[in-house]
C-alpha cells in the first residue's frame, strides 16, 4: 500500500510504514520517520551520541492513518508507546510541517530520553559527499543570519567504513533559541538538482543531526527538540499520559530562490498575525542612537513632532520609562514596571496622549521575563518557585533573575502589568524584550533541567496568546537583544520581530541582505538610524550632523529597512529640511510597498551575503515586479547584478527619486540578463524597481 501526501511518499509493508520519498530525495528501501528512546531499553547500535537507531524505532508497527486535503496523521505503536505523527501542508507551497505525540500505553511509568519530530534517511549516497552541500545559519548578537556552506565531505561525512561516528549537528541549549545558530538549514544534492530546507520551531533548546545510515548507504536528517544527551531533557510519562514534540517544517526547491520562496509561502501560513499589524505600519523607536535607556517627558516632546512630520505611524518609548535609577544601573532594578516620576514628572500617560495628539500611536518597552537582582520589592513578592531555579536557587545572569510563567503568581502580576501599560498608560504598541539566556533550564516541577525549560517556555507563549487575545488592538513586538530568539516557535505567536541590535548602518546590509531567508518580510523589523552617532555618550548637535551625516548615509539607512519592517530611529530633529525630505520620501516609499510585500518572495540574485563583502543585493519578487536593494560597501563602483531568471524589461531607481539637480541619479543599464550599475560613491545604496 502507498500513501502520497504533498512531496512525501510512504509505503506500508508487513505491518510497517516507511517514508521512501521527500521530493527528489529518495531511498531504494524506505525507513521509519520516528526515533524514540525509552530509558532502560536497548539502543541497538554503537553510534555514540547519534540519535538514530533508538530503542523503539524499529519496533514501531503501523496502526492506521487518516488523510484529508492538508493533513496526514499516521499512528504507530511499539509494546511501550504509541506515536501519532501529524503532517500538515498547504496547497500553495512545496512544504510540510511535522510533529509527533507520544503516549504511554503500558500500566507503569516510562521515561522518554529522546523523541524526534521528524527523521528522513534518503539523502545522497556515500559516493557523492563532495556533491552534497549543507548550509548552516550562524548567529551572534549584532551578526544575525550569516549562512555558511560546506560540502558533507568538508564537514567530515565521507566513506571510511560502512558507518562512522561523525555527525553534522548543532544543539542549542537555553532560552535564547538562536544565539549561535538559527534552527534551520539547507541541504543541496547537486547531482539531483534538488534542495531541502528545514526549520525547527522551538523557542528554547533544539537539536538537528545529519549522519550516515549504513543500511542504505545514504545520509539521514534528524530534527527535534532537546534530548537527554543534548539539552539535559527527559520526560516521565505516567500510564496514558502523552508528550508532544516541537513542530518542524521542510520545504523543497530546485534552486535557492525557489527554495526560499516555498519556505516563505509556508511560513505565511504559520506566522503570527494581528489586526493592528495588518497594514505593516512604520514604526519609530526612541532607543537606537537617541534616548538609549534614558527617555524622558522633555526629550520626547522635542523628538515627537519631527517624527510625526515624517508620516511614521507608531512612536515607541523604549527602556527607561519605568523606575527611578540611573541608566547605567537601571537593569539591576527592573521588575515592578511602574512609571518613572523622575523622567516623566507629569506621568507617562501625558506623554503618550501627546504622541497620540500628533497623529501617531504610542508604545512602550518591557522585559517581562526578568526581575533585576536588586529589585528587592519584587524578589520579596515572588515565591522561590516563581523563578527559574537550579539546586534550590534562582538562576541569576547579568544581574537578572528569570520568571517562570507556569506559576499563577507570575501570570497574574505580569498580566496586570500589561493591563496597566495599555489601559492606564495608553500604550497601543508593546515591545517585549528578553536580553539574557537563562541557560539549561529549571528543576521546578520537572524531571530534568531541559524538561523544565521546555515547559516554562511553552507557558510563556501560552501567556502571550492570552494577552494578545485580551488586547487585540495592541501590536506586540518580540525582541531578544535583537534576533536572539528568532525562531518560528516564537514567530507563530507574534506578527513582528526585531532582527538585530546592530548599531552600524554600514554593517546592517549584511543582515538585511540575508534576513528574508529566516523571517518573512512582514515580520522582519530592521533598524534605520540616519544619524549614526554613538561614540561613548557623544551627543550630536545640528552643526555636527550637518558636517558629518551625508545624504547617502540617510539613503542607505532608509533602504536597509525597506525589504522588511521599518524601525526608524535617531536624532531626526537635528536634520535640516532637505534631509528630512529624504526621510519622508523613504517612509512614503516603504508604505507604498506594503500590498506587494505581503505576497512577495525573497530574491537573492547573487546569493547570500556575509560580513566584509563589498556588494550586497537582495530583493522581493512579485507577480510582474522585482523590488531590488543594492548596496555598494567599498568595492568596485561598476557592478553587475545577474537577472537572467526574471527576464527583465524595464528598470528604474525607485528611491531616492532624482531631484531637480539630479544629484541622486546613477548610470545604470538593463540588459536581458543583468543590471549594470555605476555607483558614484564608495559607500552607497539604491532601491530599484524592475518590471518583467
Amino acid at each position: 500500500m502507498e500513501i502520497r501526501f504533498s512531496q512525501l511518499k510512504f509505503e506500508i509493508i508487513d505491518n510497517k510504514i516507511f517514508l521512501s520519498e521527500v521530493g527528489a530525495f529518495a531511498q531504494s528501501e524506505g525507513r521509519g520517520f520516528c526515533e524514540l528512546q525509552i530509558a532502560g531499553e536497548n539502543k541497538c547500535s554503537h553510534l555514540g551520541v547519534k540519535m538514530i537507531n533508538s530503542s523503539e524505532a524499529d519496533k514501531l508497527c503501523y496502526v492506521g492513518h487518516t488523510l484529508t486535503d492538508n493533513k496526514l496523521v499516521i499512528v504507530q505503536r511499539s509494546e511501550l508507546a504509541e506515536v501519532e505523527t501529524t503532517f500538515v501542508s498547504y496547497g500553495d507551497c512545496k512544504a510540510v510541517q511535522i510533529s509527533s505525540r507520544v503516549t504511554n500505553i503500558v500500566d507503569h511509568p516510562i521515561v522518554l530520553e529522546g523523541v524526534s519530530s521528524f527523521v528522513f534517511s534518503g539523502i545522497g549516497s556515500y559516493e557523492t559527499t563532495e556533491d552534497i552541500n549543507f548550509t548552516r545559519f550562524i548567529q551572534s548578537h549584532h551578526g544575525e543570519c550569516q549562512p555558511e556552506t560546506y560540502s558533507f565531505s568538508h564537514l567530515g561525512l565521507y566513506r571510511a567504513n560502512v558507518q562512522s561516528q561523525k555527525r553534522i549537528a548543532f544543539a542549542n541549549t537555553g532560552s535564547w533559541s538562536t544565539k549561535e545558530e538559527l534552527p534551520q538549514g539547507i541541504i543541496e544534492d547537486k547531482t539531483k538538482g534538488q534542495m531541502l530546507m528545514f526549520q525547527i520551531e522551538s523557542n528554547n533548546s533544539w537539536y538537528y543531526e545529519i549522519g550516515d545510515y549504513p543500511h542504505n548507504q545514504k545520509y539521514y536528517l534528524y530534527l527535534g527538540g532537546a534530548n537527554s544527551t543534548h539539552g539535559n531533557w527527559s520526560k516521565k510519562l505516567d500510564p496514558s499520559e502523552s508528550y508532544s514534540t516541537v513542530s518542524v517544517s521542510i520545504a523543497l526547491g530546485k534552486n535557492l530562490n525557489e527554495l526560499l520562496g516555498e519556505m516563505t509561502k509556508h511560513r505565511r501560513h504559520i506566522a503570527g498575525k494581528c489586526a493592528p499589524d495588518e497594514s505593516l505600519p512604520s514604526i519609530f523607536n526612541e532607543y537606537m542612537h537617541l534616548s538609549w535607556d534614558s527617555p524622558s517627558e522633555a526629550t520626547t516632546a522635542i523628538y515627537a513632532p519631527v517624527v510625526a512630520s515624517t508620516g511614521v505611524e507608531y512612536y515607541v518609548i523604549d527602556c527607561g520609562w519605568h523606575d527611578e535609577e540611573d541608566a547605567n544601573i537601571l537593569y539591576h532594578y527592573v521588575g515592578k514596571w511602574r512609571e518613572s516620576n523622575a523622567r516623566f514628572p507629569n506621568g507617562v500617560r501625558k506623554t503618550m496622549d501627546y504622541i497620540r495628539s500628533l497623529g501617531m500611536k504610542p508604545g512602550l518597552w518591557i522585559e517581562p521575563e526578568v526581575v533585576g537582582w536588586k529589585c528587592t520589592e519584587m524578589i520579596g513578592y515572588y515565591d522561590n518557585d516563581c523563578f527559574i531555579c537550579r539546586y534550590g536557587k534562582p538562576v541569576c545572569v547579568n544581574n537578572r533573575l528569570f520568571l517562570d510563567y507556569r506559576n499563577a503568581k507570575v501570570v497574574d502580576y505580569m498580566s496586570e502589568t500589561i493591563r496597566y501599560m495599555v489601559e492606564d498608560l495608553g500604550a497601543e504598541y508593546i515591545k517585549l524584550d528578553y536580553n539574557q539566556d537563562c541557560g539549561i533550564g529549571t528543576e521546578i516541577d520537572s524531571l530534568t533541567f531541559g524538561e523544565g525549560l521546555e515547559s516554562a517556555s511553552r507557558a510563556y507563549l501560552s501567556w502571550i496568546d492570552d494577552i494578545r487575545a485580551r488586547f487585540p488592538s495592541v501590536l506586540f513586538e518580540t525582541c531578544s537583544s535583537g534576533g536572539m530568539r528568532m525562531d518560528y516557535g516564537t514567530l507563530s505567536h507574534f506578527s513582528i520581530i526585531s532582527t538585530s541590535d546592530q548599531t552600524n548602518y554600514q554593517k546592517y546590509p549584511y543582515i538585511a541582505g540575508n534576513i528574508l531567508s529566516a523571517v518573512i518580510p512582514e515580520q522582519a523589523a530592521v533598524w534605520s538610524y540616519p544619524i549614526d552617532s554613538w561614540v561613548g555618550g557623544f551627543s550630536p548637535t545640528k552643526e555636527w550632523v550637518a558636517a558629518n551625516v551625508s545624504d547617502e548615509q540617510v539613503i542607505m539607512n532608509m533602504i536597509n529597512s525597506f525589504l522588511g519592517r521599518m524601525h526608524l530611529a535617531s536624532h531626526l530633529e537635528l536634520f535640516d529640511e532637505h534631509k528630512l525630505s529624504l526621510i519622508r520620501e523613504g517612509v512614503r516609499y516603504y508604505t507604498s510597498m506594503v500590498a506587494d510585500k505581503k505576497n512577495a518572495l525573497p530574491y537573492l540574485p547573487i546569493g547570500f551575503t556575509k560580513f566584509g563583502k563589498k556588494l550586497v543585493a537582495s530583493g522581493l519578487l512579485c507577480d510582474k515586479k522585482l523590488y531590488l536593494a543594492v548596496w555598494n560597501l567599498g568595492g568596485e563602483r561598476e557592478v553587475e547584478i545577474p537577472l537572467a531568471d526574471v527576464a527583465p524589461k524595464s528598470a528604474k531607481i525607485a528611491y531616492p527619486a532624482c531631484n531637480k539637480e539630479n544629484e541622486y541619479s546613477l548610470k545604470y543599464t538593463l540588459y536581458a540578463d543583468k543590471l549594470s550599475i555605476k555607483f558614484t560613491k564608495d559607500i552607497q545604496a539604491r532601491m530599484f524597481e524592475i518590471e518583467f
